[in-house]
């Protein structure tokens, strides 16, 4: 709880003690009315210094939590409750303030803690009626102080009910819109993330193809050379990127999904390990129980997917070369829902700070561990899937993707 809300309580009961001394002087003064002014004044008194204690207390940075905020709301109707009683009790007129805590309570705090003040303030009025000396219950007045409790009960109930109420759909709704600005600003990012990768896919292709052709004269030359062969090979992998990268963009614009075996990506991935790492080794960890569901287990995918993952995967062997390490792990498990393929490098580990950005918006890093990192979790998160990043207790990252499987295929 910020500390705006305990100021904005405190500012209100310094307003309120302005009102309850210019009242007092009308009703003594104008009125004539005999009010015991010691003990108001004293209570008065009290009130304020509890209220300018509160405020430098506050002041100095201190963290008001719900219970600090229940604390002020809780003060207000005992303070409230010893003035009314020193003037009347519950024949005062303006017993129906303590109903004004009841709403603050159901604004600012929790159902349990509203509650709370609901029963406190039925409770003070509740004594405030019985110290009523038997003088006043003449008549039928007896019935008339009744009848007035179990309004004040039935006010407290509407009061704390329907404004609890109104209060908690107004902040469900706040929350949902701020989620839905994130999200929007997040998708923005995606798409000018999605144009620029196309534009310069677009450009790449024309230089690929003239490299293609001097390539292609070279090897005429020097059909046996092995820096021509290397050239070529690698030409054939920037070739096969940018097919691979016009299905991909087809695919996801026509939404065109297909069923894919969990293990069919497991070999893939290992066979991109072994084809771009050769120098690393990726160790496979599997549980026996656990790669019998995982045989036939099948999620529902588009082309967006191998490579989001494949984009984890080489930020694990970035960070674990950075660290000297040449070593990987993988793990998958498959419950009778989720399919879950955990990731985990033995580098140096994410940062808190890191920690908290990686995923949610671009993030630089000299491993390559933000761009790539946001678009893998925004493929996943648009698959129906979750991403969650972690440090390794034993040390390093670990990456821990989750995808629902496809039932039938179980």
């Amino acid at each position: 709880m910020k500390f705006n809300q305990v100021r904005t309580v405190i500012f209100l009961r310094s307003i309120a003690i302005v009102i309850q001394l210019i009242l007092i002087f009308f009703v003594n003064v104008i009125l004539e009315y005999e009010l015991p002014w010691m003990p108001l004044i004293v209570v008065i008194s009290i009130e304020a210094l509890f209220t300018l204690g509160s405020y430098l207390y506050y002041r100095s940075g201190k963290e008001a939590d719900r219970i600090a905020l229940l604390g002020q709301v809780c003060a207000d109707i005992i303070f409230l409750s010893f003035i009314l009683y020193y003037s009347g009790g519950a024949t005062n007129a303006f017993v129906s303030l303590l109903l004004i805590p009841i709403a603050i309570a159901a604004v600012t705090l929790t159902p349990l803690f509203l509650g709370a003040v609901a029963l406190l303030a039925i409770a003070s009025y509740s004594v405030l009626l019985w110290l009523l000396p038997m003088s006043v219950m003449h008549g039928n007045m007896e019935g008339h102080f009744i009848g007035m409790w179990i309004n004040f009960l039935f006010s407290s109930i509407v009061v704390a009910t329907v404004v609890g109420q109104m209060a908690r759909r107004i902040s469900q709704k706040e929350h949902a819109i701020a989620t839905f600005r994130e999200e929007q600003l997040k998708q923005e990012k995606i798409m000018s993330l999605g144009v620029a990768s196309a534009q310069i896919t677009h450009q790449l292709a024309t230089p690929i193809a003239t490299v293609q052709l001097l390539v292609d004269e070279l090897s005429d030359e020097l059909p046996e050379h092995p820096v021509v062969v290397d050239l070529q090979t690698q030409l054939l992998r920037c070739s096969q990127s940018l097919a691979e990268f016009r299905e991909m963009v087809f695919e996801i614009k026509e939404q065109t999904s297909k069923h894919m075996f969990c293990d069919n990506i497991i070999e893939q991935m290992i066979e991109h390990i072994g084809l771009n790492y050769p120098d690393v080794n990726a160790e496979f960890i599997s549980n026996n129980s656990q790669s019998v569901l995982c045989e036939k287990a099948m999620i529902l995918a588009d082309a967006s997917l191998l490579p989001a993952i494949l984009n984890l995967v080489n930020n694990a062997i970035r960070a674990t070369k950075v660290n000297n390490s040449y070593q990987i792990e993988l793990a998958s498990v498959c419950d009778q829902k989720n399919w879950q393929l955990s990731i985990r490098d033995f580098g140096r580990g994410f940062t808190e700070s890191t920690l908290n950005e990686l995923g949610v918006k671009p993030v630089s890093s000299k491993q390559g561990l933000g761009m790539a990192v946001f678009l893998s979790h925004a493929s996943l998160e648009r698959l129906g899937g979750t991403l969650t990043l972690t440090n390794h207790l034993d040390g390093g990252a670990l990456v821990t993707l989750k995808l629902p499987l496809i039932t039938e295929g179980v």
